[in-house]
C-alpha cells in the first residue's frame, strides 16, 4: 500500500510540466521581464551615447585641423610680411602728416584733424583688414600674388614721396583744411611738383590709398578705396578751386590751364 502511493507520488511528479521547459524559455525571451527590459535599454542608450561622442569627436577633430591651419596661414610668412607693411605704411603715413604740420605751422596752430583719421577713414581701413582676413581663411593662395604685393607696396612709396614733397614744397601754403580767406603767408605755390599737378597732396594719397590695398591683395578693397577716394576728391578740388581764384586770380587761371589736376577725370 505504501509502495503504491510512492510510485503514484513519483508519477505525479512527472507527469507535471518542468518549471522552465522550451515554451517558458521562448515565452521569456520574447517577454523579457521588466528588469532586462531596463537592462537592454540602458545598453542601446549607452551604444547611441557613445556612437554620437565618436561623431563629436570626428566633428571636432575636424574643425580643430581646418582651424589650425586657418591660424598657421594667417600667421604665414606672406601674411606677416604683408600686415607689417601695412601697419608700417599707416603709421608712418599720418605720423608723418603730423610731424610736418608742428614742424610748419606750429604746435599751436595744429590740432589732432591734422592725422588725418576721421570716423569714415577708420571704418574703411577695419573692412579692408577683415576682407583681408577672411580671404586669407577661405582663399589663402590669393595672397600669394607676389607681383600684384610688391606693385602695391611700389604704389605705397611713390604715393608717400610725392604728397610729402607737396607738403614741404608748399609750406605754410599748404594747410589740412581748405582755406576760405586768403592771409598774407598763403601765396601760388607753382614750381617743384606742382609744375606736373596743381594737388600733389591728393594725388599722392589717392596713389597711397590704393596702392595700400594693392598691397595686401585685397580686389573689393581696391576697387572700394579708388571710387570712394577719387569721389572725395573730385568734389573737394572744384570747391577748393573756386576760392584759389578768388584769391589770386588771372593767375591762377593761367596755371590751371597749363597743369592738370593730378586726380583722373577732374579738370
Amino acid at each position: 500500500m505504501d509502495r503504491k502511493r510512492t510510485e503514484d507520488a513519483i508519477g505525479r511528479v512527472y507527469d507535471e510540466p518542468p518549471f522552465f521547459t522550451l515554451s517558458t524559455w521562448t515565452s521569456a525571451v520574447a517577454s523579457p521581464s521588466p528588469g532586462v527590459r531596463t537592462r537592454r535599454l540602458d545598453l542601446c542608450s549607452h551604444r547611441e551615447l557613445m556612437l554620437c561622442l565618436k561623431d563629436l569627436q570626428g566633428f571636432l577633430h575636424k574643425n580643430f585641423s581646418e582651424l589650425e591651419i586657418s591660424f598657421s596661414e594667417i600667421f604665414s610668412y606672406t601674411a606677416c610680411r604683408q600686415l607689417s607693411q601695412m601697419i608700417f605704411a599707416i603709421i608712418f603715413f599720418h605720423g608723418s602728416e603730423y610731424i610736418l604740420a608742428v614742424g610748419i605751422h606750429g604746435r599751436q596752430n595744429v590740432t589732432l584733424k591734422s592725422l588725418l583719421i576721421s570716423k569714415n577713414y577708420l571704418l574703411a581701413m577695419i573692412l579692408s583688414f577683415i576682407e583681408y582676413f577672411l580671404e586669407v581663411f577661405l582663399c589663402p593662395s590669393l595672397k600669394e600674388y607676389w607681383w600684384v604685393s610688391h606693385i602695391g607696396l611700389a604704389m605705397v612709396v611713390v604715393g608717400e614721396i610725392i604728397r610729402k614733397l607737396a607738403i614741404i614744397t608748399a609750406g605754410r601754403s599748404f594747410t589740412h583744411l581748405i582755406k576760405v580767406y586768403h592771409e598774407d603767408h598763403h601765396k601760388l605755390v607753382t614750381h617743384g611738383v606742382y609744375r606736373f599737378v596743381r594737388h600733389p597732396g591728393y594725388n599722392g594719397f589717392l596713389v597711397w590709398a590704393v596702392g595700400t590695398q594693392i598691397m595686401l591683395c585685397n580686389p573689393i578693397s581696391t576697387v572700394a578705396f579708388a571710387i570712394v577716394v577719387w569721389h572725395f576728391f573730385a568734389e573737394r578740388i572744384p570747391y577748393e578751386e573756386y576760392f584759389l581764384r578768388q584769391f589770386f586770380g588771372h593767375e591762377y587761371e593761367e596755371y590751371a590751364r597749363r597743369v592738370p589736376s593730378g586726380v583722373p577725370f577732374v579738370k
